[in-house]
């Protein structure tokens, strides 16, 4: 079964939102300049309301070790995501899971194969060093047979995720600007049709 990260959450009751519609995943921005950047306190709120086995995503990009360990202090996160430049060593230094997202947006792919320890790839529509969260879809047709978990993200939304599961069988999907009313705040009646659509896909 397909499963479904709703990033860029910024309010319980969005994240509480999230999990009832069925998500597997919420995702915490933590980039300052991301519109869906949150706090700490905030973050730890939204954490702490979310039930259990609903995964809880940090997103970093080229942050310091020690804003990353000052964010772990205060927020109970289950996974680590990496937007930036990143080394392999840099991400699995936490001690948790960790994914590491690929600019797809690129004229150069990315190397695969430096990313052996990730917990998954997320493939998402950005250019190199830039953040995801843009709504626009990359070419699917750059994704080649990928022999390991991976998830697809860019310009997903309710319209279209069910083909994009249909044609690509990714091991899972993400989605933020798809599903909101503005950046940030996330519309709940969108989050259920995406993760219906997903699902029944």
């Amino acid at each position: 079964m397909i499963r479904i990260k709703i990033c860029g959450v910024t309010t319980p009751s969005d994240a509480l939102a999230a999990a009832a519609a069925g998500a597997d995943a919420v995702g915490l921005v933590f980039v300052a300049q991301s519109a869906r950047c949150v706090d700490i306190p905030t973050a730890a709120e939204i954490a702490s309301c979310l039930p259990p086995f609903v995964n809880r995503v940090g997103l970093f990009m080229d942050h310091s070790p020690a804003e990353i360990e000052r964010v772990l202090a205060g927020v109970a996160l289950d996974t680590l995501q990496f937007h930036g430049g990143e080394s392999p060593a840099e991400c699995a230094a936490f001690g948790r899971p960790w994914i590491k997202a690929l600019a797809m947006g690129s004229e150069a792919l990315p190397d695969w194969d430096q990313w052996l320890d990730a917990q998954a790839l997320l493939l998402d529509s950005h250019g190199g060093g830039k953040l995801g969260g843009s709504g626009r879809p990359f070419d699917w047709s750059r994704v080649p047979a990928l022999a390991r978990p991976w998830i697809l993200a860019g310009g997903l939304g309710p319209d279209n995720v069910a083909e994009a599961c249909r044609q690509l069988r990714p091991d899972a999907v993400d989605v933020s600007s798809g599903v909101e009313k503005s950046p940030g705040i996330k519309d709940h009646r969108l989050m259920q049709e995406f993760i219906k659509a997903a699902r029944n896909a």
